[in-house]
């Protein structure tokens, strides 16, 4: 079974919304969305799964400590301070901190409203 294919359960994360606003009165078209922005803290060991794509939900991740593994298509990619990656209609990946200290993310994304 490849890893792609197995459940990555989410455990030693923590998620905390920074902030949203409604794109609907500021981009034609984009009723119903939301701009929104996140700060993720990844412990040493923790996984954010399961595997999930970004069909509608485009996004882009910067890295502010530590390192964040990401891991798509078979591959895994490590991405430390400094860089992040693009989470586009083509992405499917789940994420992971291999290390021994905390990572943390900016995560910014447009979603549908709830």
């Amino acid at each position: 079974m490849s890893k792609e294919k197995t459940v990555h359960e989410t455990k030693g994360v923590a998620v905390k919304l920074l902030a949203t606003f409604d794109l609907g009165p500021e981009i034609e078209g984009m009723e119903g969305r939301q701009f929104r922005m996140r700060m993720v803290t990844f412990e040493p060991g923790g996984v954010f799964g399961p595997v999930h794509d970004h069909k509608d939900r485009p996004g882009m991740v910067y890295i502010l400590q530590g390192t964040i593994t990401d891991h798509r298509n078979g591959v895994a990619t490590d991405y430390g301070p400094g860089v992040g990656w693009p989470e586009d209609k083509n992405t499917t990946h789940w994420l992971e901190n291999r290390r021994t200290t905390p990572a943390v993310e900016i995560s910014v994304d447009i979603v549908k409203q709830e």
